[in-house]
Protein backbone atom coordinates (compact mmCIF):
# COMPACT_ATOMS: atom_id res chain seq x y z
CA UNK A 1 0.00 0.00 0.00
CA UNK A 2 2.98 2.28 0.59
CA UNK A 3 4.47 1.64 -2.48
CA UNK A 4 1.03 2.44 -4.62
CA UNK A 5 0.87 5.73 -2.12
CA UNK A 6 4.24 6.70 -3.21
CA UNK A 7 3.54 5.79 -7.38
CA UNK A 8 0.24 8.39 -6.71
CA UNK A 9 2.53 11.21 -5.29
CA UNK A 10 5.01 10.60 -8.15
CA UNK A 11 2.66 10.90 -10.38
CA UNK A 12 0.85 13.75 -8.98
CA UNK A 13 3.76 15.49 -8.28
CA UNK A 14 4.74 14.91 -12.40
CA UNK A 15 1.66 16.52 -13.42
CA UNK A 16 1.43 19.41 -10.77
CA UNK A 17 4.84 19.82 -12.19
CA UNK A 18 4.03 19.91 -15.90
CA UNK A 19 1.00 21.91 -15.36
CA UNK A 20 2.89 24.99 -13.83
CA UNK A 21 5.46 25.16 -16.68
CA UNK A 22 4.83 28.06 -18.66
CA UNK A 23 4.95 27.59 -22.07
CA UNK A 24 7.23 29.56 -25.00
CA UNK A 25 6.81 32.84 -25.16
CA UNK A 26 4.49 33.21 -28.80
CA UNK A 27 6.99 34.29 -31.54
CA UNK A 28 6.36 37.74 -32.92
CA UNK A 29 4.01 38.77 -35.27
CA UNK A 30 4.93 39.59 -38.72
CA UNK A 31 4.52 42.77 -40.02
CA UNK A 32 2.64 41.96 -42.87
CA UNK A 33 0.31 39.93 -40.62
CA UNK A 34 -0.14 42.34 -37.94
CA UNK A 35 -3.84 44.23 -38.07
CA UNK A 36 -3.78 47.25 -39.96
CA UNK A 37 -3.75 50.64 -38.48
CA UNK A 38 -6.81 52.24 -39.44
CA UNK A 39 -6.44 55.34 -41.76
CA UNK A 40 -8.23 58.97 -40.86
CA UNK A 41 -11.56 58.94 -42.67
CA UNK A 42 -12.92 62.39 -42.56
CA UNK A 43 -16.71 62.50 -41.85
CA UNK A 44 -18.67 65.51 -41.06
CA UNK A 45 -22.29 65.19 -39.05
CA UNK A 46 -25.44 65.06 -40.61
CA UNK A 47 -28.31 64.88 -38.39
CA UNK A 48 -28.37 63.15 -35.19
CA UNK A 49 -27.46 60.25 -35.59
CA UNK A 50 -25.78 60.23 -39.18
CA UNK A 51 -21.77 60.74 -40.21
CA UNK A 52 -20.97 61.03 -43.63
CA UNK A 53 -17.84 60.40 -45.06
CA UNK A 54 -16.12 63.06 -46.71
CA UNK A 55 -14.53 61.12 -50.06
CA UNK A 56 -15.57 60.65 -53.55
CA UNK A 57 -17.40 57.83 -54.47
CA UNK A 58 -15.93 55.51 -56.97
CA UNK A 59 -19.08 56.27 -59.41
CA UNK A 60 -17.49 60.19 -59.02
CA UNK A 61 -14.11 59.10 -59.34
CA UNK A 62 -14.84 56.38 -63.05
CA UNK A 63 -17.45 58.41 -64.38
CA UNK A 64 -18.32 55.17 -66.52
CA UNK A 65 -19.39 53.45 -62.97
CA UNK A 66 -22.05 55.92 -62.97
CA UNK A 67 -25.69 54.51 -62.95
CA UNK A 68 -28.10 55.67 -65.44
CA UNK A 69 -31.54 54.47 -66.00
CA UNK A 70 -33.17 55.56 -69.45
CA UNK A 71 -35.64 56.11 -71.81
CA UNK A 72 -35.08 56.82 -75.16
CA UNK A 73 -37.80 59.66 -76.55
CA UNK A 74 -40.27 57.04 -78.58
CA UNK A 75 -39.63 58.31 -82.26
CA UNK A 76 -40.58 56.38 -85.16
CA UNK A 77 -36.91 56.34 -86.67
CA UNK A 78 -34.71 56.00 -83.28
CA UNK A 79 -30.87 54.73 -84.40
CA UNK A 80 -28.64 53.41 -82.38
CA UNK A 81 -26.49 57.20 -82.38
CA UNK A 82 -29.60 58.93 -80.98
CA UNK A 83 -29.83 56.61 -78.23
CA UNK A 84 -25.93 57.08 -77.64
CA UNK A 85 -26.57 60.77 -77.51
CA UNK A 86 -29.21 60.19 -74.97
CA UNK A 87 -27.50 57.96 -72.50
CA UNK A 88 -24.35 60.13 -72.91
CA UNK A 89 -26.19 63.38 -72.41
CA UNK A 90 -25.25 64.39 -68.48
CA UNK A 91 -22.30 61.34 -67.99
CA UNK A 92 -19.97 63.72 -68.98
CA UNK A 93 -18.37 62.03 -72.13
CA UNK A 94 -19.14 62.50 -75.66
CA UNK A 95 -19.41 60.43 -78.90
CA UNK A 96 -16.04 60.47 -80.64
CA UNK A 97 -16.62 60.81 -84.80
CA UNK A 98 -15.33 58.66 -86.92
CA UNK A 99 -16.30 56.17 -89.72
CA UNK A 100 -16.70 53.17 -87.35
CA UNK A 101 -18.77 55.41 -84.91
CA UNK A 102 -20.90 56.56 -87.89
CA UNK A 103 -21.74 52.49 -89.15
CA UNK A 104 -22.71 51.96 -85.72
CA UNK A 105 -24.76 55.33 -84.87
CA UNK A 106 -26.62 54.46 -88.50
CA UNK A 107 -27.76 51.33 -87.42
CA UNK A 108 -31.79 51.16 -85.91
CA UNK A 109 -32.33 50.85 -82.16
CA UNK A 110 -34.35 47.70 -81.00
CA UNK A 111 -37.58 47.80 -79.14
CA UNK A 112 -35.39 46.24 -76.56
CA UNK A 113 -32.94 49.33 -76.24
CA UNK A 114 -35.79 52.10 -75.35
CA UNK A 115 -35.88 51.36 -71.97
CA UNK A 116 -32.49 50.57 -70.36
CA UNK A 117 -31.28 50.52 -66.95
CA UNK A 118 -30.57 50.86 -64.04
CA UNK A 119 -27.12 50.15 -65.35
CA UNK A 120 -23.19 51.51 -64.88
CA UNK A 121 -22.66 53.51 -67.84
CA UNK A 122 -20.23 51.13 -69.52
CA UNK A 123 -22.43 48.42 -69.23
CA UNK A 124 -25.50 50.74 -71.01
CA UNK A 125 -22.90 51.89 -73.78
CA UNK A 126 -21.89 47.78 -74.64
CA UNK A 127 -25.58 47.24 -74.48
CA UNK A 128 -26.28 49.66 -77.14
CA UNK A 129 -23.28 48.92 -79.37
CA UNK A 130 -23.85 45.03 -79.51
CA UNK A 131 -21.58 42.22 -78.83
CA UNK A 132 -19.71 42.81 -82.43
CA UNK A 133 -18.17 46.62 -81.01
CA UNK A 134 -15.66 46.88 -78.17
CA UNK A 135 -15.89 50.15 -76.42
CA UNK A 136 -12.50 52.33 -76.93
CA UNK A 137 -12.56 55.40 -73.65
CA UNK A 138 -10.12 58.29 -74.04
CA UNK A 139 -10.09 59.68 -70.42
CA UNK A 140 -8.28 62.84 -71.46
CA UNK A 141 -10.72 64.34 -73.33
CA UNK A 142 -13.53 62.26 -71.81
CA UNK A 143 -14.85 60.76 -75.69
CA UNK A 144 -16.26 57.00 -75.96
CA UNK A 145 -15.49 55.46 -79.64
CA UNK A 146 -16.38 52.20 -80.53
CA UNK A 147 -14.83 49.32 -83.24
CA UNK A 148 -16.19 46.54 -84.84
CA UNK A 149 -14.37 43.29 -82.56
CA UNK A 150 -15.17 41.02 -85.57
CA UNK A 151 -15.67 41.16 -89.57
CA UNK A 152 -19.15 40.95 -90.64
CA UNK A 153 -20.77 37.97 -92.87
CA UNK A 154 -20.08 40.13 -96.36
CA UNK A 155 -16.77 41.04 -95.43
CA UNK A 156 -16.10 37.18 -94.09
CA UNK A 157 -17.88 36.32 -97.37
CA UNK A 158 -15.75 39.43 -99.73
CA UNK A 159 -12.43 37.80 -97.37
CA UNK A 160 -12.66 34.21 -98.54
CA UNK A 161 -13.77 35.14 -102.46
CA UNK A 162 -10.78 37.25 -102.83
CA UNK A 163 -8.38 34.44 -101.17
CA UNK A 164 -9.72 31.11 -102.35
CA UNK A 165 -8.38 30.44 -105.54
CA UNK A 166 -10.94 30.15 -109.09
CA UNK A 167 -11.95 26.45 -109.31
CA UNK A 168 -11.86 25.16 -112.93
CA UNK A 169 -14.62 22.26 -113.89
CA UNK A 170 -12.76 19.60 -113.17
CA UNK A 171 -11.96 21.06 -109.59
CA UNK A 172 -8.87 22.12 -110.54
CA UNK A 173 -7.18 25.56 -109.58
CA UNK A 174 -7.32 28.02 -113.24
CA UNK A 175 -3.82 30.32 -114.22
Amino acid sequence: MHAALSYRSCLLLAVLAAGCATPPPPPPVPDEVAAPVPEYIPVVRYGRYTLVELTPTAAQEDLLLQVVDVSIPDTLHANVADALHHVLQRSGYQLCNGRETDTLGNLPLPAAHYQLGPLQLRDALLTLAGPARALHVDHTTRSVCFSQQHKTPAEATQATADSAPLQGSAGEPQP
